[in-house]
């Protein structure tokens, strides 16, 4: 036993490993051996170290795992997926694995992941036999019946002895214990296996002797020796002379593997001299015929014919050998021994098998693929057998389905499917494919089998919008929290990869963040206002909305622009913004000397909506019902409608509607106080001066004065530019446009820009600038100049002496200032010595920071524009009836300006006797 044992562990030690490399990259076979009944967890042999030099052509060969692809339901080898060592899974038992079959094999497939580089190994290991098994007969007892009569040389077939074992473990001989009248002769058959033959080698007399007991041993030539007995318990008996004998001692069939049971096989023909009882033959199988043949065969013991009585296999079985007995009736006949071989023909009765490996848990005949991987990777492994034999047994395999995936042969009957091109789960999400093999027989079988790859989703698609740009429509005063619109991404990807999600990229409207006018629902794109908008803060919205997946590796967004227009409503009255307005009244002079179509004064409006919400219409709704008055609807201008002179009425109160035309309309009324003054009849030395200077030629006057004013003006902006660039570099200095810069970024208010309206332009007559002292006094008592009798030498001409213009800002001009002036001044000695202080830079303006906006602490000279008040109320520009519009906060310059340019020339050329206080 320690001899036994000491020569196992050296052949397992001299386990030989074979490794066949193709063509293809792909497969190489390894072959081991190894013997049976070895203990459980045993390991045979080490992948990582066998195919190192394949694994070191990879990437990464540390991190290769390997996967092993069993043929069978319980596997009898394991392969460790991290190191590769295959091991003993469960007990080997090589008789019941391989019966009496020479060779004797494990064969499975291993492949190494991951299968980005994929390699696949052939394994098959060889099972040897070792001789754990003695040979043994059916029968402890053997009876044979030998006629004293039997002649020298006589043989008589003996039952077989069975040992599962092969090679040198099986059964090799046969030994008969010693007599002196019999022997035996080991013989073989087609098969290989061995029996004995029992032979007669002396005369017989039963009258010496009438039985005899011989123990038959069959011994095999293992290590150790085995071997397993039978008593042949020989009866000798009366002879019958003559014994039944065949036409030939053996015969071979040749049988077709799918013949029909009930099939003719063979005709025996046995003949007895002997009469009666003792010629009489009955066939039969031998005593020592195997259950197999006779579930197989069977023959007609009166007849002698053999026939097929079960189907045939010639993958299970090649061949059959029986033999045949044929005995008569006689006492102590002496039975005679036939030997039938049977050869079977292989046809082409058995389709070819198709076993396909998917690696996928779970579930059968589908495959995952993840879109977007290369060419070539991994599907599926596809093996086919067949079992017939030489043509039968060749396959033909091929892959149907779609060209996007090929069959590609890696050894013998072995196949890998690939993928042949790029995969998109958004194009097509699953395939079907259909594995064929036929073999090459005549005619030829074929088998199919369908299986199913379906595409796992990656994220490679971004959320998209139907369009790059969205325009969408509000009313303003919208109630907050409104819903506006939906915008919708669409995403093809599947689950988290689909799921979008939408926001608002921040954005700035009017220094505010987007985040505080309209929010968006992330989960469906519905977009809410979050405040109520107003057309005169803000007309149109911009923002971009972006829509981003839930990819768990890399999210994908897309943008597009949503431009929210907001419409305008009739929401703002139409505001007055002159003349003059307090508490929504306004005093209007008209000289006495006003003929019929004097225009009294033009009601200027702004209304802050827009399109027809800003279209207005004015007219006079009471006060004139002597139709003294006349006004256009559309400019709002008032005119006289009758003689001033001719009217015994000083002071009319008209009020005045003017309306929008939105829908509702909204309105504004205001109340215009018109007053009429009288000339004085004393007329100063002076004044008469100036009376005979106004008789001169008109057109010389204006162009004189054109040209002076003209001249100043370029002087007033040249030195303006100066005192801008030393103000710039004196940083004590006030700088007018530091204040409004400061002022238009003030948070809490939009900065004021400077229109055209700012500036007044200030009508002259004869080139002259109207100003007075500031000095009041009565009418009766103050000089003023005899405007009736300048305008009796004028009056032609009037119209063309309002033609020139003298633009003058009260921001260069302090509060304190006081001018001292006279009607009897020149107007262009006024202009001049106004003008030269001011180009001076005496006087600059002083700022005042007043609630969320810088003002000026004086006025300009027109108290109509009151776009120019000290005060704001806070909505933008003053109105008239506003609570911070107050006339009686003028400074000084402000009255000496207001004096001055309110008494203007009249527009007939004549000059008003006094201001009605």
């Amino acid at each position: 036993m320690h001899q036994m044992n000491t020569k196992m562990h050296f052949r397992f030690a001299l386990a030989l490993l074979m490794a066949f490399f193709s063509h293809d990259v792909l497969a190489k076979n390894l072959k081991y051996r190894i013997y049976e009944e070895q203990r459980v967890g045993s390991v045979i042999a080490r992948l990582s170290e066998d195919v190192a030099d394949v694994l070191l052509k990879l990437p990464n060969p540390s991190a290769v795992r390997f996967r092993a692809m069993p043929r069978g339901n319980s596997p009898l080898l394991v392969v460790n997926e991290n190191t590769g060592e295959i091991s003993i899974g469960a007990k080997i038992d090589r008789e019941q694995l391989c019966q009496k079959n020479l060779n004797c094999s494990i064969e499975f497939d291993v492949l190494t992941l991951p299968t980005e580089h994929l390699q696949l190994f052939h394994i098959e290991v060889d099972v040897l036999d070792i001789n754990d098994n003695s040979p043994q007969f059916s029968r402890p007892v053997i009876p044979i019946e030998i006629s004293e009569s039997a002649a020298v040389g006589t043989r008589i077939p003996l039952d077989s002895a069975f040992d599962p074992d092969v090679g040198e473990n099986s059964l090799h001989t046969y030994s008969l214990s010693a007599n002196d009248y019999f022997n035996i002769e080991v013989r073989t058959r087609t098969d290989g296996a061995k029996y004995a033959e029992l032979i007669v080698v002396k005369e017989l007399d039963r009258e010496l002797k009438a039985s005899y007991e011989l123990q038959l041993t069959a011994s095999d030539m293992g290590v150790p020796q085995r071997s397993g007995s039978s008593i042949l318990k020989i009866s000798i008996s009366d002879s019958n002379d003559n014994s039944p004998a065949f036409e030939q001692p053996s015969y071979t069939i040749q049988l077709l593997e799918n013949s029909p049971v009930g099939t003719l096989l063979l005709d025996l023909n046995a003949t007895d001299p002997d009469e009666g009882a003792n010629g009489r033959i009955v066939y039969s199988f031998s005593s020592h015929v195997s259950p197999k043949i006779i579930e197989t065969f069977k023959i007609d013991s009166e007849k002698g014919h053999l026939t097929l009585f079960k189907p045939v296999d010639y993958e299970i079985t090649k061949s059959y050998e029986i033999d045949v007995q044929a005995q008569d009736l006689g006492p102590n006949s002496i039975p005679a021994h036939c030997k039938i071989i049977i050869k079977v023909v292989d046809v082409n009765d058995n389709k070819p098998e198709i076993s396909i490996n998917l690696m996928s848990p779970g579930k059968e005949e589908v495959s995952y693929v993840f879109e977007g991987d290369p060419i070539d990777t991994f599907v599926a492994i596809v093996r086919v057998q067949d079992k017939d034999s030489g043509l039968n047994g060749e396959i033909i395999c091929k892959l149907h389905g779609h060209g996007h995936f090929k069959l590609q042969k890696t050894y013998e009957n072995n196949y890998l499917i690939l993928t042949n091109a790029t995969l998109d789960r958004e194009k097509r999400s699953e395939y079907s494919l259909t594995v064929i093999a036929e073999d090459k027989g005549t005619p030829s079988l074929s088998s199919v089998r369908h299986f199913t790859v379906q595409i796992n989703d990656i994220n490679d698609n971004p959320p998209r919008f139907q369009r790059s740009r969205y325009e969408f429509v509000i009313s303003e005063n919208n109630s907050p929290g409104a819903y506006i619109t939906t915008v919708t991404a669409t995403d093809p990807d599947l689950g988290e990869n689909g799921h979008v999600t939408y926001t608002i990229l921040e954005s700035f409207v009017l220094g505010s963040s987007i985040t505080t006018y309209v929010t968006i629902d992330p989960s469906n794109g519905a977009i809410y206002a979050l405040r109520i908008f107003d057309h005169e803060e803000v007309s149109q919205i911009t923002f971009v909305v972006e829509a981003r997946d839930g990819g768990s590796q890399k999210q994908l967004s897309s943008n597009t622009t949503v431009v929210l227009t907001i419409i305008d409503e009739n929401d703002n009255v139409p505001v007055v913004i002159g003349p003059a307005m307090h508490n929504n009244t306004a005093e209007i002079s008209i000289p006495k000397g006003a003929e019929s179509g004097f225009h009294v004064t033009r009601i200027r409006v702004v209304d802050r909506d827009s399109g027809a919400n800003a279209e207005f219409s004015c007219s006079i709704v009471s006060g004139n019902e002597e139709n003294i008055f006349i006004m256009d609807p559309r400019s709002c201008d008032i005119h006289t409608n009758v003689s001033m002179e001719s009217i015994p009425s000083a002071e009319w109160a008209l009020s005045v509607i003017i309306q929008d035309k939105g829908s509702p309309p909204l309105h504004t009324k205001v109340l215009l106080r018109c007053m009429v003054f009288d000339y004085a009849e004393s007329v100063t030395s002076t004044a008469m001066t100036s009376v005979s200077r106004a008789s001169l030629d008109v057109s010389m006057i204006i162009i004189i004065s054109l040209g002076a004013i003209c001249a100043v003006l370029l002087v007033i902006m040249v030195l303006f530019a100066t005192r801008c660039n030393r103000e710039k570099k004196d940083t004590r200095s006030y700088n007018c446009r530091v204040a409004e810069s400061t002022y238009q970024h003030h948070p809490k208010r939009p900065s004021r820009q400077i229109h055209k309206g700012d500036i007044t332009l200030v009508p002259t007559i004869n080139g002259t600038l109207p100003i007075r002292s500031h000095h009041r006094s009565s009418p009766s008592s103050s000089p003023t100049l005899e405007r009736g009798q300048m305008g009796s030498r004028q009056s032609h001409n009037s119209h063309q002496s309002l033609n020139s213009l003298v633009t003058i800002s009260s921001n260069h001009v302090p509060e304190n200032f006081s001018l001292e002036l006279t009607h009897a001044t020149p107007a262009v000695e006024q202009v001049s010595q106004l003008l030269s202080m001011l180009h001076q830079g005496q006087y600059q303006p002083r700022p005042s920071f007043r609630g969320n906006k810088y003002s000026r602490s004086y006025r300009y000279a027109l108290q109509d524009m009151d776009k120019f008040s000290l005060k704001d109320s806070g909505r933008g520009d003053s109105e008239a009836g506003d609570s911070d519009y107050d006339l009686g906060r003028d400074s000084p310059i402000d009255r000496l300006l207001g004096e001055g340019f309110s008494d203007l020339f009249l527009t007939d050329g004549r000059i008003p006797a006094g201001k009605r206080q």
